[in-house]
């Protein structure tokens, strides 16, 4: 059994199903933890286990993402959560007005926990679309497109390609070789 520390229930259920695949049983437990900001999302993740390591039951993992945009510098980056909040995939299309490269990445980490920190990886590169398309999805998934089509329109089809897939099949691999 591991523990995901999450409060989003679309994380916990694309995590659940990916551990499923591997027979691995994850179990979700909401603890409020303060969210840090940082310079890297590897930053974030160790800062988050600090703060969890003597309140979340053990062996827990927790997963950090990011949208990165490098014509604006990485942003939104590890403020991809804020930066949703606040101005949402409106804005980020109103930044994106005039600008031609539109290459954009998503990135994953997920941080484990058994007494150590192990981080593990995944990215998906794409771009920003030039508006909203589709109505599944969470987030920036509406304006980050793959291969023409955008995460919200792919549904279902974007867990198997995602970020978060990535980086959770990297450490369920390493945690299976561990048992």
């Amino acid at each position: 059994m591991l523990y995901f520390i999450t409060s989003n229930d679309g994380k916990y259920r694309e995590a659940k199903r990916i551990g499923e695949m591997y027979g691995v049983k994850i179990e979700r437990v909401d603890i409020h933890y303060p969210e840090h900001q940082e310079t890297s999302l590897r930053r974030v993740a160790r800062l988050s286990i600090t703060a969890l390591k003597d309140l979340a039951p053990k062996p827990f993992f927790l997963e950090d993402s990011g949208l990165f945009i490098p014509s604006l510098n990485g942003f939104p980056g590890v403020y991809s959560s804020y930066v949703y909040k606040t101005i949402g995939n409106e804005g980020i299309l109103k930044l994106m007005r005039d600008v031609t490269d539109r290459r954009a990445y998503f990135k994953s980490i997920v941080a484990f926990f058994d007494g150590r920190v192990h981080l593990f990886e995944g990215k998906v590169s794409g771009r920003i679309s030039f508006q909203i398309k589709g109505n599944k999805g969470f987030g920036f998934d509406p304006i980050f497109e793959y291969r023409g089509r955008t995460f919200a329109e792919m549904g279902d089809e974007k867990n198997q390609i995602s970020h978060r897939r990535k980086a959770m099949e990297k450490f369920l691999k390493w945690y299976i070789n561990l048992r």
